[in-house]
């Protein structure tokens, strides 16, 4: 009685690996979308979290803009002719001294609603109807009028704010512009979106 071997057939074997990678593989690729689409966006993330800006890098002058809370926010260093210019035009503004509560912090309520005097921090969002002003720094623009001193215009109804965010008189923005929360957490890197520790 004779006994013969068998040998293991390769194919068969070779099919079966090929078949349960490809498997691992397909199950993989129908998960990472799954997976992905779980973790919160980067918008998502920003929404609520305070937003940090290194300022350091804003020249005299110069506007940056950045996104806190899905909202616009400038952030803008104002030059010494700026800064002098916000003082010699309170007879044209509607709420000069920020008397009104609530539209900015208690640490910004001064005559430069801000914390450093070179720097303004403030969304960007026109109190009348939420349009986006526009930055026109340039005194005596010839469509704003001679007394002009340079701040935001709303093209949408024509509100006017100083360079710090105050509003103008018979404009049809009820209020100055929000001074959202903020602190510096080194010498030129600002913290949008929480107010200092105690």
């Amino acid at each position: 009685m004779s006994h013969t071997a068998t040998l293991p057939d390769t194919s068969r074997r070779l099919w079966l690996t090929a078949a349960s990678a490809a498997g691992g593989a397909g199950i993989v690729a129908t998960s990472l979308p799954f997976v992905v689409s779980m973790a919160p966006s980067e918008r998502a993330r920003a929404f609520g979290a305070p937003v940090e800006v290194d300022v350091g890098p804003i020249k005299p002058g110069e506007l940056q803009t950045v996104e806190w809370r899905g909202k616009p926010v400038w952030v803008l260093r104002r030059t010494t002719e700026m800064l002098e210019t916000l003082r010699s035009h309170d007879d044209l503004l509607s709420d000069p001294q920020s008397g009104r509560r609530g539209q900015q912090p208690d640490y910004a309520r001064n005559d430069l609603r801000s914390v450093k005097p070179d720097i303004a921090v403030l969304v960007a969002i026109c109190t009348h109807l939420g349009c986006i002003p526009t930055f026109r720094p340039e005194p005596g623009a010839s469509d704003l009028g001679a007394s002009w001193p340079g701040g935001f215009f709303c093209p949408c109804h024509g509100s006017k704010f100083d360079f710090a965010g105050r509003v103008f008189k018979n404009v049809p923005a009820p209020s100055n512009l929000e001074v959202p929360p903020h602190h510096y957490i080194g010498e030129s890197k600002l913290l949008i979106g929480e107010g200092p520790r105690a």
